[in-house]
């Protein structure tokens, strides 16, 4: 069987590995929703991967299609128990099943995203989860979108209708309002293809404890990423 791969075009990774506390703060949110043996697509460098990482996982496998990140994904958890990697697209996985599935950043790069949750779905076993945290709002759609492979962002009504048969939506919520900002600002003004460290420490260090503080407040409802939990159900 020949594995499905492909080069990826962006090159925001670096930086916004440095973006810790908004690691932290949707690592916080989604931990009630992953537990036993995860599947984390589109796993990249491998710095989302230490952080679901809670006592209530029993192994995580890294799957990415790209040839050079998923090299320097092995190197990031070269040594690290139950934590397993290997090159290509979900499609290589069928026989295998699941009880947490998750794309971080990820859906929004796949052309056919409704097919790729449709798949997924049916590698988990019931009662498991499938996670996904993506951009929010069409209308931001910017430069820095285009520059880094993704074909759309996301509202509750656009997710909602990429629900997978043999699912319920769990939860679907907003993070980040005061990023939400930001985003604004970057795609009125400033039509940035890709923010400097700089520009990603000031959201980091000061906008995201402002959002964690604030989205509670506003029941989640508003915010620059958006979240949904569906549950397999049978």
């Amino acid at each position: 069987m020949s594995v499905e791969t492909f080069e990826y075009i962006g090159n925001e990774l670096d930086v916004f590995s440095h973006a810790r506390r908004w690691k932290s703060y949707w690592t916080s949110f989604l931990r009630p929703y992953i537990a036993g043996d995860v599947l984390e697509v589109g796993a990249g460098l491998g710095v989302n991967t230490a952080q679901i990482h809670n006592s209530e996982v029993r192994s995580i496998h890294c799957i990415e299609p790209d040839e050079a990140l998923a090299a320097q994904l092995r190197g990031t958890v070269c040594g690290k128990e139950a934590i397993t990697v290997s090159v290509g697209t979900i499609s290589g996985l069928q026989g295998r099943l699941f009880d947490s599935i998750l794309y971080i950043d990820v859906l929004e790069h796949i052309k056919d995203d409704k097919s790729e949750l449709a798949d997924a779905i049916r590698l988990l076993r019931p009662g498991g989860r499938l996670i996904v945290l993506a951009p929010a709002h069409q209308a931001l759609y910017s430069p820095f979108d285009k520059a880094i492979g993704h074909f759309r962002r996301y509202d509750r009504r656009s997710l909602r209708l990429c629900s997978p048969p043999l699912s319920r939506l769990e939860r679907m919520s907003y993070l980040d309002c005061v990023g939400l900002i930001a985003s604004t600002m970057n795609k009125l003004l400033l039509k940035q293809s890709l923010p400097t460290l700089r520009q990603i420490l000031f959201w980091d260090n000061y906008l995201i404890p402002a959002s964690k503080a604030l989205d509670p407040w506003l029941k989640y409802a508003v915010g620059k990423s958006i979240v949904a939990v569906w549950v397999r159900t049978e």
